[in-house]
């Protein structure tokens, strides 16, 4: 299925330009092949960032109360489950 394509302008120095110019020379792809990998690259890239956040934001939460009482009767219970076989 191809997608469909939006023709847009943007400003860049000339010095990244040419850095542009080149890679995709040495990619064998155009220059706006390259431009969208790039930016492909670059969301891929800020969507795990906000992940990783999101994931060390609910592991950086201490247990409150109520969890570290949950977590002593499992501890508990399984403390008697294992006795019990032994």
């Amino acid at each position: 299925m191809k997608m469909e394509s939006i023709k847009t302008a943007i400003s860049i120095d000339k010095s990244l330009f040419a850095q542009a110019n080149a890679l995709a020379r040495r990619l064998k792809v155009s220059r706006s092949r390259l431009f969208v990998m790039a930016l492909e690259d670059f969301i891929r890239q800020q969507e795990n960032r906000k992940l990783l956040e999101e994931v060390n934001e609910v592991y950086a939460d201490e247990p409150g109360e109520t969890e570290r009482a949950l977590l002593r009767k499992m501890r508990n219970s399984t403390g008697r489950l294992i006795e019990g076989q032994w």
